[in-house]
């Protein structure tokens, strides 16, 4: 067990449990990483990739599939429940185990618990015990029954007089013994067949037993020899690891400066996104204000202008409703409702007097000639600057990675001395050569195991010739009586073939007598042993059952409350069974998850004081980086800010302008009243006061189409550059102002607080390094759990052992008995259907004649013996049938 124990010890030196770094932490480091945790969370680590750890490939498929045979076996499976189908009996089993550690003792079963665990067992095993009564008493009665059976035949009883009695269903009888015969006979050589295949599926098995047992020990070879290999994979990925952190170091201006940049972002790049926007709304403005002047200039120029053209047309229209045909009596009417609305042909809405806004644009049009947005973007400039910034003041870190390198170097010989002080290969490489050894040792043995198999198969073989020699006599008694039964012939003329038939069937019976009963005590111990084996062994192991005994605390010693690790570890007290063993070997995880080799060893001590060392700490501890030169905005992009703001847009009446947008360009819609006119001159008779009326339609529409329409334009535009300076210039001063504060808060952040956020973020680059060891360690850890050493050879060794002891040996046995068994039983309809058939067969030395004795009608019975001599023996009981006399038969010279 000694190569097992050091194998044991040889994988635990990689894993890295879940546990917390070191308890010697200090309170303060502590208190800063608690304090960094509530403020955000710590920032994501690169993942690494460490790569895919050597695989072992097994050979052993440990799955048997019995084939054709298999139905047999079920049926045998089937047959036992019957028997036997109470459940496992695991608690009666450990009791029994507990109560005689100390060895059984005769006396000790007077106890009351003994004698209830004895009447349990009892009941557990009552179908066992019925049956192997029965096979008992069949053992022991059929010599009897066989030895009485000869005894009574020689003194002419039971059936051993040569006299046959004539009945009327004789023929029926003689088929139905011979269809029982056959069909007993039938069932005899289905046993014979069942107990063959079970027989020749033993020596079958045997190469598939050499191939899993050469399998399994290839694999645990493989197992060996892969193992050191992964070992020393695991240990070269620290190097990985390294290199990273090497190389972050070296481009610490990069990765540092960019957690300081991303740091300090969140509050910087708002305030100038502020700014920048600010430059876009100072373009709006202007563009608006122009709008609002050039917009306001054609209004005021159309309402001259309209009011001039409105006015002249109502004074022509006016003069021409004065014409006398006017005062015609049905055209008056229609003149003066013209006449009433020409008021209604004048402006609505007085744009002359709105003030301009030339001074608000003038304002605006000199702080757009600084440029802003160049300002700003210089301060965009000057923040992104920051990895440069913190890498040109970290020269000192970069020239310490040399010294960094040697630490780093310095925990890598320390992880591969640690793998070394366990003598691995060596361990390794005497287990190989136990197995090569076990293996020749194993198969120095084939010959021998050959040479059993060869001597059991011919036992077996030998036990069924002797079935087949009582069979052979039944076929050939049933052949040579029925082919040689003559109907017309009489029972004491019989004829050779026929008699010879009667008596192969006799000859059956009595080889019958002899060795039915020897059979009988073969198919009786094996069912008993293999049985109970198939029981208690078996099924409990097929169902892992078998393991909850062995797992039982404190089974094995009063003391010792798990098995397993007292044996391996000499420590009982591990929560380590068998069954957690296999089934973790049995999904082929590592041996050290499998044999939970964490609770022996405490590798998460050695990772903490080697791979997260504290001289890698120091080296940030003094990172001084000075964020002072950073401008964000300069002062002429302030002052500019301030001067869009108190530019005099807030100062503009828009309250005036919107009142005067809301009103009409004319009082009346000049296409409407163009329309109407039209209407009121259909109204009128031909003439040139139709004409005249229509005329001026034509001119009112012109005017709206070459005055109104421009205007309306006009007044469209100006009302949404309005609109849109009204919102722009609503609290412009307070956004102004809260940009320059958000501005002021940013520098401010840069120039005071960086010195905070540079450690907070150096500890966080820090912690990103330390990430990429816990990254290493994790890998391990997950590796060692389901990737290194993966223990499925042990797992298939007990599957292997499951399947050859159980599935090639016991399932096998217990068919053999099975259809032995069965044959067995069937002996003895055979002989009782063998008896009475023989009658029907041999040839007699007497038979029943009637003839008839006179006129009194009755009939004498007489017998006739085989010389002839006719003698009276009764008289017939039958009334109505008479059977002609026999004629005596030749004497034996002329046989």
């Amino acid at each position: 067990m000694l190569w097992s124990r050091c194998l044991v010890l040889l994988l635990c030196w990689g894993a890295s449990g879940g546990e917390q770094q070191a308890d010697e932490r200090d309170g303060a480091s502590a208190e800063l990483r608690t304090d960094s945790r509530r403020q955000r969370s710590p920032p994501p680590v690169e993942p690494l990739d460490f790569g895919f750890v050597p695989a072992a490939v097994y050979d052993t498929h440990a799955y048997y599939e019995p084939g054709p045979v298999g139905i047999l076996f079920h049926m045998v499976h089937a047959f036992l429940y019957v028997v036997q189908p109470n459940f496992f009996p695991k608690d009666m089993i450990v009791k029994i185990i507990q109560q005689n550690m100390g060895g059984i003792k005769i006396q000790e079963w007077r106890k009351p618990d003994n004698v209830v665990l004895l009447l349990q067992w009892i009941y557990y095993e009552a179908g066992f015990l019925i049956c192997s009564t029965i096979g008992i008493l069949f053992m022991v009665l059929t010599p009897i029954i066989g030895m009485c059976f000869c005894v009574c035949r020689c003194c002419e009883n039971c059936g051993g007089e040569m006299h046959q009695r004539q009945r009327k269903n004789a023929d029926c009888q003689r088929g139905f013994y011979t269809a029982s015969l056959l069909a007993s006979s039938i069932f005899i050589i289905l046993g014979v067949l069942v107990a063959y295949a079970a027989n020749h599926n033993v020596s079958m098995q045997i190469k598939s037993t050499r191939r899993l047992i050469n399998t399994n020990i290839r694999d645990l070879k493989t197992f060996a020899n892969n193992t050191p290999a992964q070992i020393d994979y695991l240990t070269a990925q620290y190097t990985t690891a390294k290199n990273k952190v090497l190389s972050d170091l070296d481009n610490i201006g990069p990765l540092l400066g960019g957690r300081i940049h991303s740091q300090l972002e969140k509050e910087v790049v708002p305030s100038l996104d502020n700014a920048l926007r600010m430059v876009g709304a100072m373009r709006e403005t202007k563009e608006a204000l122009e709008n609002v002047s050039s917009s306001l200039e054609v209004l005021q120029e159309g309402t001259g202008k309209l009011q001039a053209s409105l006015s002249g047309e109502r004074a022509s229209l006016s003069n021409t409703l004065s014409d006398p045909a006017c005062t015609n009596g049905a055209v008056s009417h229609t003149c003066n409702t013209i006449r009433s609305t020409l008021s209604q042909l004048g402006v609505n809405a007085n744009y002359i007097g709105l003030p301009d806004v030339n001074h608000a644009l003038a304002n605006v049009q000199t702080v757009l000639r600084t440029d802003l947005s160049n300002i700003v973007q210089k301060g965009y400039s000057s923040f992104n600057d920051t990895p440069s910034l913190v890498k040109e003041q970290t020269k000192n870190i970069v020239s310490a990675l040399p010294r960094v390198k040697g630490m780093l170097d310095k925990i890598g010989t320390e992880i591969n001395n640690f793998a070394k002080m366990f003598p691995v290969e060596a361990s390794l490489a005497n287990f190989t050569t136990f197995l090569s050894e076990g293996q020749n040792n194993i198969e120095a043995f084939y010959p021998q195991i050959d040479q059993f198999d060869f001597y059991r198969w011919i036992g077996c073989v030998a036990a069924l010739c002797l079935v087949v020699l009582i069979l052979a006599f039944n076929i050939l008694g049933l052949f040579c009586g029925t082919c040689g039964y003559d109907k017309q012939a009489s029972p004491t003329t019989r004829g050779c073939l026929s008699n010879t038939g009667g008596n192969l069937l006799m000859a059956g019976v009595g080889f019958s007598f002899l060795f039915s009963w020897l059979l009988m005590g073969v198919v009786t111990t094996l069912f008993v042993v293999s049985g109970n084996v198939e029981k208690l062994i078996c099924e409990p192991l097929a169902n892992r059952q078998l393991f909850q005994i062995i797992d039982t605390p404190y089974l094995v010693h009063p003391a010792k409350r798990n098995f397993l690790p007292g044996m391996l570890f000499q420590n009982p007290n591990i929560d380590l069974t068998l069954g957690i063993m296999y089934r973790e070997c049995y999904e082929n995880n590592g041996l050290y998850q499998a044999l939970q080799l964490e609770t022996m060893f405490n590798i998460n001590s050695f990772l903490n004081r080697t791979v997260y060392n504290k001289d890698l700490a120091k080296v940030f501890e003094n990172v001084q980086v000075d964020l002072q030169d950073i401008a964000l905005l300069e002062q002429a992009g302030r002052d500019n800010l301030i001067n869009f703001a108190n530019a005099g847009i807030g100062q503009i009446d828009y309250e005036t302008y919107l009142s005067e947008l809301a009103k009409g360009v004319t009082l009346v819609d000049l296409l409407s009243f163009a329309s109407d006119l039209e209407a009121q001159a259909d109204q009128l008779p031909r003439g040139a006061l139709e004409n005249a009326l229509r005329g001026h339609a034509s001119s009112i529409r012109q005017i709206h189409r070459e005055v109104v329409v421009p205007m309306e334009q006009a007044m469209s535009t100006l009302s949404q550059s309005i609109k849109q300076l009204q919102r722009t210039s609503n609290d412009l001063p307070v956004k102004v102002n809260n940009i320059l504060s958000a501005i002021d808060a940013a520098e401010y952040l840069i120039t005071h607080n960086a010195s905070h956020v540079v450690k907070q973020e150096a500890k966080g680059y820090m912690q990103s390094l330390v990430g990429y060891f816990k990254q290493y360690t994790e890998w391990v850890k997950n590796s060692l759990t389901a990737e290194v050493a993966q223990c499925k050879p042990i797992s298939n060794i007990v599957d292997s052992i499951e399947i050859v002891g159980c599935s090639f040996v016991v399932d096998s046995v217990n068919t053999f008995w099975f259809g032995l068994g069965g044959a067995c039983i069937f002996m003895i309809p055979s002989i009782i259907f063998s008896i009475k058939l023989s009658k029907y067969y041999r040839r007699m030395d007497t038979e029943d004649v009637f003839e008839d004795m006179g006129n009194t009608g009755n009939h004498g019975g007489q017998v006739i013996d085989i010389l002839g001599n006719l003698s009276v023996v009764s008289s017939s009981p039958y009334n109505d049938t008479l059977f002609p006399r026999a004629s005596a038969p030749p004497s034996y010279s002329d046989w």
